[in-house]
């Protein structure tokens, strides 16, 4: 059995709009990511948030060694949704803690779940936005893949419309 379609919300944690890796377009994205829920709970669709999701340990770890900046530490008010978004977050919602880019079980609950759309907001379109749309892409490859653009943002210019181009070219849709 399909299901409909499921709107996937990226990492929009304390940490990634005003704390250790803030920016300042991250937070232009709060108001078009809560409309974008509202959007998909009056049309009956589901939604879906990832956690990046690290322990005290952060910085001896792999990505830890390559990004040696304390952030999204579990159960922390860095690790919370932000603002409107953690409000928006009902009961209900299926949630991932990721300790790494990409979730394998958002992977796992894709392919178990067969959406016939899938649409992913959020940060960083360069790292984790990127990497969960290739496993969407990867667990549904008939499905319709999309990334909003209004709705990502990246600490790059360069490489948020890099990214952009390689999800294209794999036939993820960019509106």
């Amino acid at each position: 059995m399909s299901k409909n379609k499921l709107l996937i919300v990226i990492d929009y944690q304390n940490d990634f709009v005003c704390g250790s890796l803030g920016f300042e377009k991250a937070r232009t994205l709060e108001k078009p990511i809560a409309d974008k829920i509202e959007e998909y709970r009056k049309s009956g669709g589901d939604v879906a948030f990832t956690f990046d999701t690290h322990g005290k340990n952060y910085l001896s770890t792999s990505e830890g060694k390559n990004l040696p900046i304390v952030h999204c530490v579990r159960d922390t008010d860095g690790w919370e949704l932000y603002g409107n978004i953690k409000k928006l977050r009902q009961s209900g919602d299926k949630c991932f803690y990721k300790p790494c880019f990409g979730s394998s079980e958002l992977f796992d609950y894709l392919r178990e779940n067969n959406y016939e759309s899938v649409e992913l907001v959020g940060v960083v379109t360069s790292i984790c936005v990127i990497s969960n749309a290739v496993l969407a892409k990867t667990a549904l490859p008939e499905a319709e893949i999309t990334v909003d653009s209004q709705c990502t943002a990246d600490i790059s210019e360069e490489l948020y419309s890099s990214a952009l181009r390689v999800m294209q070219s794999m036939q993820i849709k960019i509106i």
